[in-house]
């Protein structure tokens, strides 16, 4: 991009100008071009001279003019130009900047796009909702900035995945089950009762309702298989609300897969192995203070079951050491 080569050629007169003493042997600031508020004063314009100013003695016009008088015209610059208090602005040549629009629709949606990844793998992990009812403004925002971002990089030369964490596993979900089953039983006109844990969403009560259209009281005895039921049309209903924002996910990753598949299983046993898990009081906690923390954590309760904290070892050793992430 012409900007970094405007910002090349300045840090290379710097340097020569140090090299024939026109200036110390000061350390280089960050060279920021701007684009000028007066059109009459080029197309970018930088304010090394006046950053360089007091640590160099001098002053920031002086500077701009030894700097100006180094830096040799590229066939894109028609001029440079020096201006109190010590600013150096590049005016860009007519031609060359017309000829840029041909280039612009020949390479059509490839304008722009960089190889700075080269190819390396990069996973994004956005939104990740819990499935127990539907999203709402701040997940589409999460949605929108993820979904740029993926496109930024995979425009930088990166292989992009794109990835929703699915939370179908932990407290949440046992909570979502007896909420649905709930809803459900009241729908068909029996007593229930919701829990106090629950969710209380009229959502809930659509989701029953079309259970019931669709399956009747085929799950009156089986509050889990309605429960997953439920869930799956929460999913449903997520990924139909984000591509309505023109968001896709190369993954739809569950969580529940972690413990059924071994992933869970192979990190805990890698944890011990290492020598970062331990056994008291009737748990399994990680040795967090053996790492600088100031207190151990929990990954497995004594009732058993897996803390959220384990779970995102879990997760996290499939991705970084089982898909190479």
């Amino acid at each position: 991009m012409i900007k970094n080569e405007i910002a090349v050629l300045l840090e290379k007169a710097a340097n020569e100008a140090q090299r024939r003493n026109l200036l110390p042997p000061i350390a280089m600031p960050e060279i920021v071009l701007e684009r000028p508020q007066n059109p009459e004063h080029g197309d970018y314009a930088s304010t090394l001279p006046l950053k360089l100013a007091r640590a160099a003695r001098m002053n920031p016009l002086t500077i701009a003019e030894s700097l100006a008088s180094l830096i040799q015209l590229p066939k894109e610059i028609e001029r440079i130009a020096v201006a109190p208090p010590g600013f150096i602005n590049f005016s860009l040549r007519s031609d060359w900047l017309t000829a840029q629009v041909e280039d612009i629709l020949s390479a059509g949606e490839e304008y722009g796009n960089v190889d700075l990844g080269k190819g390396a793998r990069v996973q994004l992990e956005f939104v990740s909702v819990n499935p127990t009812g539907p999203l709402h403004v701040g997940h589409g925002r999460g949605a929108i900035l993820g979904s740029t971002l993926a496109n930024v990089l995979a425009s930088s030369g990166y292989e992009v995945v794109k990835e929703y964490y699915i939370n179908d596993a932990g407290s949440q979900i046992d909570a979502f089950y007896r909420s649905l089953y709930a809803r459900y039983l009241q729908a068909l006109g029996r007593d229930a009762v919701m829990p106090s844990d629950g969710y209380f969403g009229d959502y809930m009560i659509d989701i029953a309702r079309e259970i019931i259209n669709e399956e009747g009281e085929r799950f009156l005895d089986q509050p889990a298989e309605l429960g997953r039921m439920g869930m799956a049309k929460v999913i449903a209903a997520i990924e139909a609300d984000v591509r309505l924002l023109g968001v896709t996910f190369d993954e739809w990753f569950s969580e529940k897969s972690l413990f059924e598949h071994g992933q869970y299983q192979r990190a805990m046993s890698r944890l011990k192995e290492k020598g970062y898990s331990m056994e008291k009081e009737g748990a399994v906690w990680f040795s967090s203070t053996a790492l600088g923390e100031d207190k151990d954590n929990v990954l497995v309760r004594s009732d058993g079951s897996a803390t959220y904290f384990a779970s995102d070892i879990a997760y996290h050793y499939n991705k970084f050491i089982e898909r190479g992430f």
